[in-house]
């Protein structure tokens, strides 16, 4: 039996990258109320610059730190007047695009929720079917929990924490395959 490889040093050698993301808004009237690409239904939206999507901005993150990539702020400045009310799929495509070219896809997501006000529970599988959507798996590798404040001081905003699991594409054939022909 081959003893298995040490990584090399880079990207290139390793398997598996994880990576981590946060992200809060406030709620403010007058804007519809966006969490995973879905729209919810409630009197206050999250403010930002763009959509105020808290999930889908954790998760750009959280994919974009796994694989050492710049941040969602540096990538999309919100001094930049082209991403004001712009969808946060634009994000999370954009670090979609970087995980793949590093070499890598989405193996799993878990994210939680922080907020006092829409309940989750009622929307979280539609959330979790358009996160698995847009990226590209099947919604069992896609978690999605929510938590209420309680007691924080943080019951007009919501908070998203993410973790994503990125796995190294496959070559198609392993090397000990491609040695046997």
């Amino acid at each position: 039996m081959t003893p298995p490889r040490k990584p090399k040093p880079g990207a290139g050698g390793l398997q598996f990258r994880i990576g981590y993301g946060w992200d809060s808004h406030e709620f403010k009237r007058g804007i519809p109320l966006k969490i995973g690409g879905v729209t919810l239904p409630h009197p206050k939206g999250l403010g930002g610059h763009s959509d105020g999507d808290v999930l889908l901005h954790a998760l750009t993150d959280a994919l974009l730190g796994a694989v050492a990539a710049s941040d969602i702020g540096s990538l999309f400045s919100p001094s930049n007047p082209k991403w004001k009310g712009a969808d946060s799929a634009v994000f999370l495509r954009e670090a979609l695009e970087r995980i793949r070219s590093a070499g890598y896809t989405v193996a799993n997501v878990d994210s939680t929720l922080i907020l006092a006000a829409p309940k989750i529970g009622p929307h979280a599988a539609a959330i979790r079917t358009h996160v698995a959507e847009l990226l590209s798996v099947t919604s069992d590798v896609v978690g999605v929990k929510a938590k209420t404040p309680e007691g924080m001081g943080t019951e007009n905003a919501a908070i998203a924490h993410v973790v994503v699991l990125l796995e190294k594409k496959s070559s198609g054939r392993s090397k000990s395959q491609k040695e046997e022909k």
